[in-house]
Formats: C-alpha cells, sequence, structure tokens
C-alpha cells in the first residue's frame, strides 16, 4: 500500500508496487489526477492496475476525461467507506463503476453527443455475437445477466466480453461502455 502527494509520485508508486487498484485524487500539485491516470493506462507494466478517480468535483469534463484517460472508475469524496471498498472490489474484478449521481448525466451527455455519430469501422473488428455483447454491457449488464439475455452461459458471455475488449484494445468495461456510445452502436434511448 502507498499514498502520494502528487501524480507523478502516483505513478512511480504504481510502477514500485503494482497495486490492484489506485485512488486517484483529480486536483494534486504539479501532476493532476488524470494526467496521472493517463500515464498509468498507457504503461505496459501497469496494465493490470485499475483506477477510481475520488474527488469532491461532480464536473462532466472531469467525468468524461478520466474516462478517456483510462479511468474504471469514478466516486465523490462523500461516499460511504462501505460503498467505496465495494467500489474498489468490483474494479478490482474488471467491472466499471461510477457514482450513482454521475450516472446519468453521464449517459445524457453521451446520448446527445452521439445522436449522429455513425458505426465506427473499428466495430468491424467484432462478430455479431460481440457487437451484441457489447451493446449489452453498455446497457450496464453484468457477464451473468447478458448470460440470462443470450441464453448462453456466464463463461461464454464472459469470453465474449474479453474478445471484444482486446479486439476493441480496451482496458476495461467503462472503456468498452464509452467507446459502444462514442462509435454507434448504443444510441440514445436504448436504455
Amino acid at each position: 500500500m502507498g499514498e502520494a502527494g502528487d501524480g507523478a509520485e502516483a505513478v512511480r508508486l504504481a510502477v514500485e508496487l503494482l497495486p490492484d487498484v489506485v485512488l486517484m485524487d483529480v486536483r494534486m500539485p504539479q501532476v493532476d489526477g488524470l494526467e496521472a491516470t493517463r500515464r498509468i493506462a498507457a504503461d505496459p507494466r501497469l496494465s493490470a492496475v485499475r483506477v477510481i478517480i475520488v474527488t469532491t468535483f461532480e464536473l462532466d469534463e472531469y467525468v468524461f476525461e478520466a474516462l478517456r484517460a483510462g479511468a474504471s472508475g469514478f466516486l465523490l469524496k462523500d461516499t460511504e467507506p462501505v460503498e467505496l471498498l465495494r467500489a474498489v472490489h468490483v474494479v478490482s474484478e474488471g467491472e466499471a463503476l461510477l457514482s450513482p449521481s454521475i450516472t446519468r448525466r453521464l449517459v445524457e451527455e453521451y446520448a446527445i453527443r452521439s445522436r449522429s455519430a455513425p458505426l465506427a469501422p473499428e466495430l468491424g473488428r467484432l462478430t455479431d455475437r460481440e457487437r451484441e455483447v457489447v451493446a449489452l454491457a453498455a446497457e450496464g449488464l453484468t457477464n451473468d445477466e447478458i448470460a440470462q439475455r443470450l441464453v448462453v452461459s456466464p463463461a461464454t458471455s464472459k469470453t465474449h466480453v474479453s474478445r471484444a475488449m482486446v479486439k476493441l484494445g480496451v482496458r476495461d468495461r467503462a472503456q468498452l461502455v464509452v467507446l459502444a456510445y462514442e462509435s454507434g452502436l448504443v444510441k440514445p434511448g436504448w436504455l
């Protein structure tokens, strides 16, 4: 376990300690939390490290930028301790997690931004089933729920999600959901 005073130190400690999850503040001296998250996500040695942004700021630009930078979660500092612990467990297992107050605004904003977005060419790398699974993941379904919806085993569902993530070059489900909206695979109002 480590504690850093700025983003550069957070990256250095992540390389040194290889934690499963990093809790990252947005505003820090010298290198801010968004840049530190970007550096962690870009470092191949840290490919298994997940970042949860924890902040007092609910500003949309921080949420969008954190997800683009590679964060797997975004929580407000007033999150109850038990919820923070749950978030660490969820993110360490490769799932995405957003503070409930942020989720609705995030979906609404992506809905507005993606209304006229053409279907992205990178989706051509996916099979029809993988595209279907990505769309269901973007709806917020877990692997078990996707399996129930598609009448397949949970292991098969997890395999489809994992293969789609590899083919699309995303680190986790949070980035998979962002890509599903930005690429036009999921349209506003489908939720």
